[in-house]
């Protein structure tokens, strides 16, 4: 059985997640109470109908009884049951957005509805560190469409995930933020910007003229092959570490032009090595 916990921060699309994992095929199930999950896994283990992918979503909805996940995470180590952790993680400024526009209540909330909403999500994350700290994946959905993530969870999960480690290399603008589930985080600011030039401002790095002009200059010529040598020399040692997942994030000013360029030139590189990876553009349209 492939099983995968769902769980992160209010508001940081755990229901969307649990939606597109239910696209692919999985069994999901949602808001389950911690202690009844290993008692679940073995019912579906014992029964006739094979269920192959399973997906539980358990998060603070549960209240108290939410603290007992760890507990209920030993007894499937203890079954020998394999598993994964999801963690839905975004920008506190944006799940306070989120729940501005939503009027929904705080899970948290119910406790206390006089407490401002900064003070509540900075609670729940304290209740959650933990077990964002011990998640095989890490999704930021700070600054992604529902589509957009729909694709990233079904590049992670679509195949076999046990075993193999899924790379995602992603470009964005540093004047939007940075990624938080970045692994390894390049600048490429130091490189000439497209951008003051007239006929390429609006041209995004994946256009050969904005490429050409970047990979002109010596800085970008010399950079290329030192960023390529060392980020095939550490994927390796992050997969015999047992490293599920690994986030390579590339930074420019606006996320259209030199970061591009050199994201794909990592991603080209990653798949030439017979790696499985991915590449995000985060901000190519804004």
């Amino acid at each position: 059985m492939q099983l995968v916990i769902v769980t992160g921060m209010s508001g940081a699309g755990k229901s969307r997640a649990m939606a597109s994992l239910e696209d692919i095929g999985f069994f999901c199930v949602d808001n389950m109470t911690p202690k009844l999950i290993p008692t679940f896994v073995q019912i579906l283990n014992d029964s006739a109908e094979i269920r192959e992918k399973v997906a539980i979503a358990a998060d603070v909805r549960l209240g108290d009884s939410f603290s007992q996940l760890f507990s209920a995470l030993d007894e499937l180590k203890e079954m020998n049951c394999e598993y994964k952790i999801l963690f839905m993680d975004a920008d506190n400024d944006v799940l306070l957005r989120r729940y501005q526009e939503t009027r929904r209540k705080h899970p948290l909330s119910v406790v206390d509805s006089s407490t401002p909403m900064q003070d509540i999500i900075a609670e729940e994350r304290v209740l959650l560190k933990k077990a964002r700290d011990i998640a095989d994946f890490v999704i930021d959905s700070s600054y992604m469409s529902t589509a957009k993530l729909k694709e990233r969870i079904t590049k992670l999960f679509v195949d076999d995930i046990m075993g193999t480690m899924k790379i995602t290399v992603v470009s964005f603008g540093f004047k939007y933020g940075s990624p938080k589930d970045s692994d390894l985080l390049f600048d490429v600011r130091c490189l000439p910007n497209p951008f003051y030039v007239p006929e390429l401002k609006m041209q995004t790095g994946l256009d050969t003229a904005v490429r050409e002009y970047v990979m002109s200059f010596d800085e970008a010529k010399n950079l290329e092959p030192k960023l390529v040598d060392l980020v095939t020399y550490l994927v390796p040692l992050y997969i015999s570490e047992g490293k599920s997942q690994l986030t390579i994030s590339v930074g420019c000013t606006g996320g259209k032009h030199r970061s591009v360029v050199f994201t794909e030139i990592l991603y080209k590189a990653i798949m030439e090595k017979g790696y499985k990876a991915s590449v995000y553009h985060r901000d190519i349209q804004r």
